[in-house]
């Protein structure tokens, strides 16, 4: 018999304004808000090709340190990307990194959450 294994269905962001939030990331990844549910508590965002769903849960206390777990995204074009995301609310401190053949630039959503975008 061999051990049972779980899936990822979704990844969740805790926000205190979780229709802003999930607005946020529909508009960024160019998906949509699929399901509301619980009274606006849950926002569920369409996953594409497989990929697990972008869940946006309201809680009623702020970020207050840095997440041990964040996305990454992946873009072709780093400063068009970066626009778009300060064009929706989210912030970007100026710095970019590099890692090997890998360069990334970390952001924040509008309510505070780590996020690195990732060239292409």
């Amino acid at each position: 018999m061999s051990d049972p294994v779980a899936t990822i269905t979704a990844v969740t962001i805790d926000a205190n304004d979780a229709a802003a939030v999930a607005a946020f990331w529909a508009e960024l990844t160019g998906t949509s808000v699929t399901d509301v549910v619980d009274e606006g508590r849950l926002h569920f965002l369409s996953a594409a090709g497989g990929a697990p769903e972008l869940c946006i849960q309201r809680v009623p206390e702020p970020k207050t340190e840095k997440a041990r777990v964040h996305l990454d995204l992946s873009a072709a074009d780093l400063d068009a990307i970066t626009q778009r995301i300060l064009a929706l609310g989210g912030s970007w401190s100026g710095e970019e990194r590099t890692m090997d053949e890998y360069r990334w630039r970390s952001f924040q959503d509008p309510e505070g959450p780590e996020f690195d975008v990732l060239l292409a």
